[in-house]
């Protein structure tokens, strides 16, 4: 499905990203974990176009996404949802869901994914009529979520989707996760709480100083001494 290889990826003349490789398979869950600056949001915002490899290649369904604009990568079913949660804060829920659903296929569908939606996240349908910027962090969280899930995507990359939340409510975030993943969208996380990342997905990745130095099944890296002692503090 999403195949990154061997990328390089500079901000000016700072190398971020390392010869860089990893690939999240149809329906599969992923996790990036890694120190902060590691380079974890660089993959996502690479993946999405935000930024461009000067070494390596990228293939979404064997579409080689590195030339491409970020809406034409939107357009072939992925959707990137930034840290920080970013929803626009003088729309009203309803206009921000409705905003997610932008491109020609997905708008056709809007009604139906609207529904679907409000099914994952109930309380986006009580807060319909509510502007954006007055939602609690919580809940602007899964606004932003709930917008990506409108452009109707195979691959949903999240970044630090915990960030600031409350632990009742970021666990509330991870159970929504994992509901859309059992749903059939293929996940590629990024997140700070490394203990829940690796219980949530299949498969993960650490990342140091730019370059991945570890993978492997999340439980067999939940269980690697060189994981407990620099992240879970075992």
């Amino acid at each position: 499905m999403l195949e990154v290889v061997g990328i390089d990826v500079y901000y000016g003349e700072v190398r971020a990203l390392k010869k860089v490789s990893l690939q999240v398979l149809d329906g599969e869950s992923v996790t990036v974990i890694g120190a902060n600056g590691a380079g974890k949001s660089t993959i996502l915002k690479t993946v999405s176009g935000l930024l461009r490899p000067r070494e390596g290649s990228i293939h979404f369904d064997g579409h080689g996404l590195t030339s491409l604009p970020p809406y034409e990568i939107a357009s072939l079913g992925i959707a990137h949802i930034p840290e920080g949660r970013r929803v626009f804060p003088e729309l009203t829920v309803r206009e921000n869901l409705e905003m997610g659903a932008y491109l020609p296929s997905a708008k056709k569908k809007r009604r139906e994914t609207m529904a679907w939606v409000l099914e994952i996240f109930p309380v986006l349908g009580e807060r319909s009529g509510q502007i954006g910027g007055t939602l609690s962090g919580g809940e602007q969280q899964m606004l932003a979520i709930a917008r990506g899930l409108m452009l109707r995507p195979r691959l949903l990359m999240l970044d630090e989707p915990s960030l600031g939340l409350a632990p009742i409510v970021a666990e509330t975030t991870f159970e929504k996760i994992d509901e859309i993943h059992r749903g059939g969208i293929s996940i590629l996380l990024v997140e700070q709480n490394v203990m829940r990342a690796l219980t949530l997905v299949q498969r993960g990745y650490i990342l140091g100083n730019g370059q991945i130095v570890l993978q492997g099944m999340a439980a067999e890296l939940l269980e690697n001494e060189q994981v407990k002692d620099a992240y879970l503090g075992l």
